[in-house]
């Protein structure tokens, strides 16, 4: 029995991908394999609804020094945290000396624009090497895990703060009791915490599985979210639902009577309910759904190896780890996978092995079909990526079901 890491009571598991790899970590071909493995199981609360992993992964393994992701490496996600950081400086950072923390800050991205509007900030990054990217950018950066103690230390330092901000961050965190300790020392009587993460609705609804990974641990909803801001004395006070990264929403909490939660709170909740998404039914068939797809894209690569097809993965995402080690895809199957970041290059895909090759070789010799693991792109990568739709070549997509496309 596993006991759930915001409420304390028993988590029912519902989906099982067995033993997986850590997601982003690409190993060089000659280090054999000797690899860290654990079990990605799902399962959600019976009391509080949060869905979330049986297995916490160590926080150290997967944040480091060489963490190799880089989020102003997509065009659509620059022009995303741009407008994210517009948005603070003309609706929350207004008062005298205002002052931001972000939670994973990564390079920079979002803070770099409040950084150029003379703004006071902080980038709270534990992983090094993207923390030292974003110094060079003009962000200010502390190079640790956010916890309650690291925000009695900023708020000592730097004073209170109006905002508290995390992209794709606040999911990864298991300790929330930490966290929610932190928030309610650092921010000022009316600040916020904005946070935006996958959401679990568009999961459930895309067939989205390979969200599921060891940096998730969290899978929110606006139902879930409530429940655990309501027990740290914080409260929903605004939702809103976002394209990127597959399907997120921005979560707004504040101290309990600081604001007036919005319409938009109202209608998730009640579009959640209507939907019976925490529903044991309905999170049995997400999981036989996910079975169809390992199944049928299984098949499908087996067939095309057998018509002598050649076939690439696109985009060495952390995501493709759960693909490739469920399904259980290997390079007989899928040849090498192209990627632009450069400390993946060269190296092999966690658990799989599969080889992965810069991303000019794909336009070198185009495959006949690519398997897009970066799916959540793939508007951005079919527009770049018109020469290979020109010489025939078909994309390979498996959310929210597996088809040919091209």
């Amino acid at each position: 029995m596993v006991e759930c890491r915001v409420c304390g009571d028993v988590v029912i598991e519902f989906i099982d991908f067995g033993r997986q790899p850590l997601s982003d970590a690409f190993r060089a071909p000659e280090q054999g394999d000797e690899e860290f493995f654990y079990r990605l199981a799902v399962g959600r609360c019976a009391s509080c609804a949060m869905v979330q992993l049986l297995e916490e992964v160590p926080r150290a393994k997967m944040f480091h020094t060489d963490y190799p992701y880089f989020s102003s490496g997509s065009s659509v996600m620059r022009e995303h945290f741009e407008n994210t950081a517009n948005t603070f400086l003309e609706k929350e950072l207004t008062g005298t000396d205002p002052f931001i923390v972000e939670l994973g800050s990564n390079d920079g991205i979002m803070l770099r624009t409040i950084a150029k509007a003379g703004v006071r900030h902080l980038g709270v990054e534990p992983s090094a090497g993207v923390a030292d990217h974003a110094r060079t950018q003009g962000v200010n950066v502390l190079t640790e895990f956010f916890e309650a103690a690291t925000a009695t230390a900023v708020r000592a330092e730097y004073g209170p703060a109006d905002v508290v901000f995390a992209a794709n961050t606040f999911c990864h965190i298991p300790y929330v009791d930490s966290i929610f300790a932190g928030l309610d020392a650092l921010l000022t009587p009316g600040g916020v915490f904005v946070f935006e993460d996958p959401y679990l609705g568009e999961i459930v609804e895309r067939t989205s599985f390979d969200q599921i990974y060891d940096e998730h641990f969290y899978f929110f909803s606006a139902t879930s979210v409530r429940a655990m801001a309501q027990r740290f004395g914080f409260e929903l006070v605004d939702v809103e639902r976002l394209p990127v990264h597959g399907g997120e929403v921005r979560y707004t909490l504040a101290r309990v009577g600081a604001r007036v939660p919005t319409q938009a709170v109202a209608d998730l909740l009640a579009e959640e309910s209507a939907r019976r998404l925490h529903d044991p039914a309905t999170l049995a068939d997400f999981a036989t759904a996910v079975g169809v797809i390992r199944t049928e894209l299984i098949a499908l690569l087996h067939e095309l190896k057998a018509a002598g097809a050649s076939v690439v993965g696109y985009g060495a995402t952390a995501k493709s780890a759960t693909v490739t080690n469920y399904c259980g895809i290997t390079p007989d199957l899928v040849s090498y996978v192209c990627d632009t970041t450069p400390a993946k290059q060269h190296k092999v895909t966690p658990g799989a092995h599969l080889p992965v090759r810069p991303a000019e070789v794909f336009a070198e010799s185009y495959p006949d079909y690519a398997l897009l693991f970066a799916w959540n792109h793939a508007q951005e990568i079919m527009a770049k990526e018109t020469g290979f739709s020109a010489a025939g070549g078909k994309w390979i997509l498996y959310t929210p079901s597996v088809r040919v496309v091209g």
